[in-house]
């Protein structure tokens, strides 16, 4: 569904992603993991068409989306979750899950925008009772669950979510988590970058690990998950020290 070739972008002179090549699957769990300041976030901005890529291919379903503007590649069917939830915290989550709506209006099927409200609220029924509260009030992880709601409101066939567990209590990251794995399991491609390894690759098909702006290692994710340098790494663990 996403394949990317040869990617390089940064901001300005300065380069942050080098040579990256990866690849998405329709219908899997796609995590990047990697430290503060790995790339993460600019990748998924270059994808979005946030940031526009220095060189290499950006394709999805086959189509170069590289010099697309960003609501382009909305209605082509990708959508992200940004870092920070960057919900219009003045309106109420009513009218923000209707803003992702937007697409469907466009095309003439706001019929199907009230299904796809009803199931946003299914997903996350704390948003059906605050549906008349503003954005801005909500806790960090009703915020989250309403900018996950946004994306799914444009029924995207990728749907891509930057760091969803940051400044989240636990419990609520658990939530998260098993929503991101309902929603692969109800036929949507996930792209997710996280810093939270250890949950990321548990729910996850495959990995692949940034740093410095290169990608330095990829695999199934359970296997990224047992593996010695990822552990000491990424995971808080050290095999040989247990041993």
């Amino acid at each position: 569904m996403l394949r990317i070739r040869n990617l390089d972008a940064g901001y300005g002179s300065l380069s942050v992603l080098r040579h990256i090549s990866l690849h998405v699957k329709q219908g899997e769990i796609v995590t990047i993991i990697g430290a503060n300041g790995a790339g993460k976030t600019t990748l998924l901005k270059t994808v979005s068409g946030l940031l526009r890529p220095k060189s290499g291919e950006v394709l999805f379903r086959d189509k170069d989306i590289a010099s697309l503007p960003p609501e382009r590649i909305v209605f082509e069917g990708c959508s992200l979750v940004p870092e920070g939830r960057q919900v219009f915290a003045a309106m109420p989550v009513r009218e923000n899950l209707l803003l992702g709506g937007y697409v469907q209006f466009k095309r003439g099927r706001s019929s199907e925008v009230k299904a796809d409200l009803e199931r946003v609220y299914g997903l996350f029924p704390v948003l059906r009772q605050r549906e008349h509260q503003l954005a801005g009030t909500l806790s960090g992880g009703e915020q989250q669950m309403l900018a996950i709601g946004r994306a799914i409101m444009s029924r995207p066939s990728l749907i891509m979510l930057d760091e969803p567990s940051m400044g989240l209590a636990p419990l609520v990251v658990k939530g998260i988590f098993e929503i991101i794995g309902k929603l692969r399991d109800e036929g949507a491609t996930v792209l997710l970058v996280e810093q939270n390894a250890r949950s990321a690759l548990r729910i996850a098909n495959r990995g692949y690990v940034l740093e410095t702006g290169r990608i330095i290692k990829d695999g199934d994710a359970a296997d990224l998950l047992t593996d010695r340098e990822i552990q000491r790494a990424y995971l808080g663990k050290d095999l040989d020290a247990e041993n």
